[in-house]
């Protein structure tokens, strides 16, 4: 199953403007939410003020991954839209 999602990760991603939008996107989004959980863990070692920092940035991130497939030509192929499709096959009364 996992070389299945990574053959399906790459032909998803083949434009090199796109990838390079998912890796500015995916940067975003970790250091999001790292900036989220040091803000509500009890070291808070970054010293950060609000969590609105982290938040944010998820959007951003998310606006990032949408171009990038906007660009491939395949906006039903994001992470969210292929998780949903798959756990309401899954949650289906049959």
């Amino acid at each position: 199953m996992r070389l299945n999602l990574l053959k399906a990760i790459k032909n998803t991603h083949r434009n090199p403007i796109s990838r390079l939008l998912h890796l500015v996107g995916l940067s975003l989004y970790i250091v999001g939410f790292i900036l989220i959980v040091d803000y509500y863990s009890d070291s808070g070692s970054l010293n950060i003020s609000s969590p609105i920092y982290g938040i944010i940035l998820f959007p951003i991130a998310v606006g990032l991954f949408l171009i990038g497939h906007k660009i491939e030509g395949n906006l039903r192929a994001m992470t969210l839209i292929v998780v949903m499709k798959y756990l309401n096959s899954k949650l289906r009364f049959r």
